[in-house]
């Protein structure tokens, strides 16, 4: 899909040099098809990466989307320079009048907090609450599925006894559902939090439907059972080298922090990764914004 972002975003050539189609404004504007339009409220501290993270899985399918970085109006990051987020970011005071056909709600390293103690939580649950009506389908990633849950059902997190922490082995529980159409039956995910949500609770709650499950991590993937929301306990969008560079920097802060499971050779750090779950997460987000997105929002809003 060529995404259609700001010529200057510094992702723009890092995804180029990757063959990522991505296109900027002035070409965006000749092709007479209806782009759709996704919304990304951005709450990862380092947010250049992330944002190259999440448009590299974007721009694989054939339609044109025009792009919207979301941060949180009351919190100030610490790690991204002012002018990256004035050139590129918008709040929600500006884009509430609005509707869009996707939003994806990043994670957060505010996981161990409980919700409301967030700084940015009040303005967060008005997002969510907008989402209700505005937009036609939100993906939830790591502590941002956790806080829609959160806040959409009422199911709580709970603290984890060692970090989860690794690539996992997820078992899908029905081929036949859109968003895993062309899933193996089991599939690689990155995991890295130090919460986990009620299982119980998600049992509890009919309108919900989990997706895929790990024995080692718990459930992977869960959604409203009309797709509107969905939920990714982990991190598909990571690049091979995220969590030896999460394990680096915890143990320079001389943290007790385990080797992340299954993730380097031979649980040998001075080896290289393997990048062994990029293919389903590219399939994730192409059939979210195919049968999600695309087959499911209105050609014009009202």
């Amino acid at each position: 899909m060529p995404i259609n972002i700001p010529s200057h975003l510094p992702a723009k050539e890092v995804l180029q040099k990757e063959n990522i189609f991505v296109m900027d404004e002035n070409r965006a504007y000749k092709q007479d098809i209806r782009p759709l339009n996704i919304v990304i409220l951005n709450l990862m501290p380092e947010k250049e990466k992330t944002e190259t993270q999440l448009l590299r899985l974007l721009g694989n399918s054939p339609l044109q989307v025009n792009i919207t970085f979301l941060r949180p109006k009351t919190h100030t990051p610490k790690t991204t320079q002012k002018q990256h987020l004035d050139d590129f970011y918008t709040t929600f005071d500006y884009i509430c009048h609005r509707k869009f056909d996707g939003m994806i709600v990043t994670g957060a390293p505010v996981e161990t907090l409980p919700f409301k103690e967030v700084n940015y939580w009040v303005e967060l649950t008005e997002i969510f609450e907008w989402s209700k009506e505005n937009v036609t389908s939100t993906l939830h990633i790591c502590w941002g599925a956790q806080a829609g849950l959160y806040y959409h059902y009422g199911i709580e997190k709970y603290i984890l006894p060692e970090k989860c922490f690794g690539i996992f082995e997820h078992k899908i529980t029905d081929s036949s559902v859109k968003l895993l159409r062309g899933f193996d039956e089991v599939y690689l995910v990155p995991q890295s939090r130090h919460t986990d949500i009620d299982t119980n609770a998600v049992l509890k709650t009919t309108e919900l439907e989990i997706l895929s499950t790990s024995d080692e991590a718990g459930i992977c993937l869960l959604a409203s059972k009309d797709g509107k929301f969905i939920f990714l306990t982990g991190h598909p969008e990571y690049d091979v080298t995220v969590l030896r560079d999460e394990y680096k920097r915890d143990l320079a802060k001389g943290l007790n922090i385990q080797i992340p499971k299954n993730y380097f050779p031979n649980d040998d750090p001075s080896l290289k990764p393997l990048h062994r779950w990029r293919s389903h997460a590219n399939l994730l987000f192409v059939n979210w914004l195919n049968y999600y997105v695309y087959q499911e929002t209105p050609y014009i809003w009202e």
